[in-house]
């Protein structure tokens, strides 16, 4: 069981550099929108950027924890 751990550590290390660049991402789209379209105070922009940040977090998280987990495990019982 000891073997497994550093696969388990790389799929973790893996989702969570994954699922940060989509939640900064959506985060990033969402600031720009906002500025582009106009009309919004600082705060408006920058809370509603975080929030998205968090929200994306919430729901990227366990899916894509779970797509690394399941392509872990199809490629070592593949041997690729």
């Amino acid at each position: 069981m000891e073997s497994m751990e550093p696969i388990g550590r790389e799929i973790a290390r893996r989702s969570a550099i994954t699922y940060t660049a989509i939640s900064l991402l959506a985060a990033l789209l969402f600031f720009g929108a906002a500025t582009w379209k106009g009309g919004y105070s600082e705060v408006a922009r920058w809370g509603g950027a975080a929030w998205v940040f968090l929200l994306s977090m919430i729901v990227t998280m366990p899916l894509v924890t779970a797509y690394y987990r399941k392509r872990g495990r199809r490629t070592s019982i593949g041997g690729a």
